[in-house]
């Protein structure tokens, strides 16, 4: 049976009643991937945009522990049944945006490779959450971290990949508000970070902590924002990017980044139950949402501000609650993906081929194009900024600059548009369905319509300003052409000479080419100084309504005003 209309795939439609006693519900396997979309900042050439900025990485070669992953495409011997239904969900132009093309028989012809590079590091095997000082720490399983670069886009992606076992649902949810913080919103009065854990640790293989987290260090986050007027990245993170560094770091490095979005992480939460179907509708709200942990018998919001909860943020081709065989829940808010299921199932939990090898692997891609789109949005949004405001119309230079970086700008969207922008990724029902929700949330259409109307007004006004330059050279040139034509008339009729001075020295002759060269080019600079006013001049010339009075006050102006003032277009 094809695996996407399988029904033991289920999908939640939700529950609308709240137990008053609820039994306490076990997550049996918990797994979660972060996403973090960070802007690339290259240290040593600051301001400058590089296509391939993941060169500089495998430069660091030693002591560098990222290292490019080839994945599962390189040796037919490696490539496994879970990779290629992942490469066949999507459509043919994602395919080749994923997983670029191999070479024909004439040689590289197509769309050659994939503009995406993947860096792992594998050094980190563990990582232990302590929620809060009352509560025993969490020993969760690092899958894996990788570092997404792309092509010709100056955004980089942070995956990190963990997961536990038999944990309970309030503690899955406290995991799931509080682990992917890039810093504190704020501090409580036992001075620990507001919404975060208490201590995150990343552990070797043996045991051996590698960083720890600062959240508590309220002093170096405050001095920091005040300093720089951004915010800073706890300990623990900014150890996982080594050896990049934030961008207003100290520490040298050849790749800077900084952030481009909320400090909340984006995630994706897959969660197998004994039975699913003992989730409460506020168990569902605070899981697609998610929200503090709660009670199962209340809701996290006002039953207003949930009332269409089930239609906005459930997609439920596989979930009745009367019918035990479709149990699958998706939850979707676009800042969270969320799979729910039944334990029990062979195929929700199968990692090679089932829905837990999906979640990882096609649901995994989906979340990540979607979030990729919106970070490159929100950079063009940036560029756009910068490039306005270092523009003074005033300054020569800084109108040269400001085109080139418009320029700049709108060849990038263009590339980005053909090589990154879909609408759809996939034409099977539940992939398509769930991409769709999830950037309706995102909101990427209308953000992309606004970039795109941003970077063509722009480009609107460079032409605009090239024209009225063109047009203003015209003029100049009409004026002074219009002059040397009465001197060239007035002197070359019937190639009359007024001078005879042929039989003269040279040297004679060049005294009376310069006494000639020096007056007629002082008068084309004057005439181009006050061309302006000449052009309007000849403009009132041609206007019969005019007396030559006014005509004459007209061309006054040429000595009455400064020539600056003269000729401001």
């Amino acid at each position: 049976m094809n695996a996407l209309t399988e029904p033991a795939q289920g999908i939640a439609t939700g529950a609308t009643s709240i137990p008053a006693a609820p039994i306490l519900p076990l997550v049996r396997h918990f797994r979660q991937i972060l996403l973090w979309p960070l802007r690339v900042m290259p240290g040593q050439a600051e301001g400058k945009h590089i296509s391939n900025c993941w060169e500089l990485l495998k430069t660091l070669e030693e002591g560098c522990p990222w290292r490019e992953v080839k994945g599962g495409f390189g040796d037919p011997r490696n490539f496994r049944e879970r990779h290629y239904k992942e490469f066949i969900t999507f459509l043919p132009y994602v395919q080749r945006f994923l997983y670029g093309e191999s070479e024909g028989r004439e040689g590289q012809i197509g769309y050659g490779k994939s503009p995406i590079r993947v860096f792992r590091r594998g050094d980190i095997a563990q990582m232990r959450v302590v929620l809060d000082p009352s509560t025993p720490p969490l020993l969760f399983q690092i899958a894996h971290v990788d570092l997404y670069f792309y092509y010709d886009i100056d955004i980089i992606i942070l995956v990190v990949e963990f997961s536990a076992n038999d944990l309970p649902l309030l503690l899955v949810e406290d995991v799931l508000f509080k682990v992917g913080r890039a810093y504190p919103g704020f501090w409580e009065p036992n001075g620990q970070g507001g919404q975060c854990p208490y201590r995150v640790e990343w552990l070797s293989a043996t045991g051996e902590i590698l960083a720890v987290s600062d959240y508590e260090n309220r002093d170096k986050y405050l001095q920091f924002t005040c300093q720089h007027r951004s915010p800073n990245v706890s300990a623990h993170w900014e150890y996982l990017l080594r050896p990049l560094a934030l961008y207003h770091s100290d520490r040298e490095a050849a790749i800077r980044y900084r952030q481009i979005e909320y400090h909340r992480m984006p995630l994706l939460a897959y969660l197998s139950f004994s039975d699913p179907q003992n989730l409460t509708r506020g168990d569902f709200a605070r899981l697609a949402l998610v929200t503090k942990a709660g009670p199962s018998n209340t809701l996290p919001y006002s039953a207003k501000e949930l009332a269409h909860f089930e239609e906005r943020y459930c997609y439920d081709k596989f979930w009745d609650p009367d019918n035990p065989a479709l149990s699958s829940r998706y939850l979707c808010c676009g800042h969270a993906f969320v799979v729910v299921g039944k334990a029990s199932q062979p195929f929700f939990v199968d990692p090679e081929t089932g829905l837990l090898g999906q979640f990882r692997h096609q649901y995994f891609v989906v979340n990540l194009i979607a979030h990729f789109q919106k970070a490159a949005l929100m950079l063009f949004s940036e560029w756009l900024v910068v490039a306005i405001s270092q523009l003074d119309v005033h300054d020569l230079d800084s109108v040269r600059a400001f085109k080139r970086e418009i320029r700049r700008i709108m060849a990038t969207f263009l590339r980005f548009t053909e090589r990154y922008w879909f609408h759809e990724v996939s034409d099977q029902a539940q992939i398509r369905d769930l991409f769709r929700l999830l950037t309706g949330h995102l909101n990427t259409d209308r953000i992309y319509q606004d970039v795109s109307v941003s970077v063509k007004e722009m480009n609107h006004f460079l032409d605009s300003d090239s024209q009225r330059r063109q047009a203003n050279t015209v003029t100049r040139l009409t004026v002074v052409t219009t002059l040397g034509l009465v001197a060239t008339v007035a002197t070359g009729f019937l190639g009359m000479n007024i001078f005879d001075e042929a039989d003269n020295p040279p040297w004679v002759k060049l005294l009376i080419l310069f006494a000639v060269l020096i007056p007629s080019s002082l008068l084309v600079n004057y005439a181009v100084a006050h061309s302006k006013v000449l052009s309007d001049f000849m403009e009132a010339l041609a206007d019969k309504r005019l007396t030559w009075w006014d005509r004459a006050q007209i061309l006054l102006r040429i000595w009455r005003e400064p020539p600056e003032k003269a000729t401001k277009p």
